[in-house]
């Protein structure tokens, strides 16, 4: 009784801030200069003749949507199909204030899996409090290769299962762009199906022992103690700067947890400008290591390629196709302008990943993959891209279509 009333408290009760804004804010160094720019909103107006409404910028009182409906290929093998909905806000002035987003990418594909996402990532004025949000409902089969990142991709075993997660978080701006604070997490994995033409149990081939019970569940509930660094302005498109995440995160049974465990999440990003001038010529880093701290931890939530926090890492090889009680995680792209107007680009990107072995902190295998991939501005006030990549790995060859950059 206690899991659904909480579960009933996070997904309904609505968060009200009162925040007194400080006058020593730091000013953004990189402000988005749409001024002989180009997007496809612009060639829908000169093709169809619309007469443009665009107005110069009031602060909390402008929207930029972005609404793409699309047929793409998901995080497995199949085809999917989805509309991303990205609103593009600031609720101050640009000048002192980063870009707001809040996205909802609903997506159904042929072979049973949907999904209702909703993430937000707000600034309040100035800064002063910065509020992240990720709620999502989906029905997701997939291919699990148990823990390690030494098996062959034919060693698979197909779980199914229903999956509700509630994330908020709020930090306060302690320094000019360091913020600390809290947040709460809740995942529930439940209906959890084995494949019934397979010859052993989930459990039996994961040889794990946690969140792994036939027609079972998992519950996993609470805070987390949150470190933020931002000065990239605008994260749909980030502009020169660093990103630093720290998240600590407790479960514990009197919440309704089924089983008592701790995580750690450290995530890093280096933005750097290669030369001045109208086009785009920059170089993206990402690194992040995430682990479990204790024993327990539900299969489902130990850590895998391409289920962190933004599920945007691995481009080129399945999601979760490598899982382990660590995992660390590297990239590298570069992002070039190919027309003075902004409206074309392009990416070249690769990373690689490992998952530490079974019983073990020890990272044996390096699964590497890379890729490239076309940029093409919907809206320039947002600064958002849409994404065609193509990314191989070994035995592995996908194409991705995104609404913003992966990082």
């Amino acid at each position: 009784m206690l899991k659904h009333i909480l579960i009933f408290i996070f997904c309904a009760a609505p968060v009200t801030l009162y925040a007194q804004i400080s006058s020593d804010h730091p000013k953004n160094k990189n402000v988005i200069d749409t001024a002989n720019k180009t997007d496809l909103i612009d060639i829908g107006r000169d093709v169809f003749k619309i007469q443009s409404q665009r107005t110069p910028d009031t602060a909390g009182k402008r929207i930029y949507f972005s609404i793409l409906p699309v047929s793409s290929a998901d995080a497995g093998p199949n085809r999917m199909l989805l509309t991303s909905t990205t609103a593009g806000f600031y609720l101050g002035s640009p000048r002192t204030t980063y870009l707001s987003n809040v996205n909802f990418t609903p997506y159904l594909n042929f072979s049973g899996r949907y999904g209702l996402p909703i993430r937000s990532n707000i600034w309040l004025k100035n800064n002063m409090f910065n509020i992240q949000g990720d709620t999502r409902y989906m029905v997701y089969p997939q291919y699990t290769w148990g823990l390690g990142a030494g098996q062959p991709d034919d060693q698979k075993f197909l779980v199914d299962y229903k999956y509700l997660r509630v994330y908020q978080s709020i930090v306060k701006r302690v320094t000019s762009y360091l913020y600390l604070g809290i947040g709460i997490n809740l995942d529930y994995y439940f209906n959890i199906d084995s494949d019934g033409g397979a010859k052993m149990s989930f459990r039996q081939f994961t040889n794990y022992n946690y969140g792994t019970t036939a027609n079972g569940s998992s519950f996993s509930l609470g805070p987390t103690f949150n470190v933020l660094y931002d000065s990239r302005n605008n994260s749909l498109n980030p502009l020169p700067g660093w990103y630093g995440n720290f998240i600590y995160r407790l479960n514990y049974q009197a919440l309704g947890s089924t089983d008592n465990w701790r995580s750690l999440y450290i995530d890093v990003r280096k933005y750097e400008k290669l030369s001045d001038g109208p086009k785009k010529n920059m170089v993206a880093f990402w690194a992040y290591y995430w682990t479990t701290l204790t024993q327990r931890t539900p299969y489902l939530n130990l850590p895998a390629i391409g289920m962190e926090p933004g599920q945007r890492s691995g481009r080129g090889i399945l999601q979760n196709r490598y899982r382990g009680e660590s995992l660390v995680y590297l990239e590298v792209e570069y992002r070039r302008d190919i027309t003075r107007n902004g409206l074309l680009g392009f990416v070249v990107f690769a990373n690689a990943s490992s998952a530490s072995e079974v019983n073990s902190r020890k990272f044996k295998y390096i699964n590497p993959a890379a890729g490239a991939g076309m940029r093409i501005k919907f809206n320039k006030a947002s600064d958002t891209n849409i994404g065609l990549d193509y990314g191989i790995s070994r035995g592995q060859r996908m194409f991705m279509l995104s609404v913003g950059e992966a990082f």
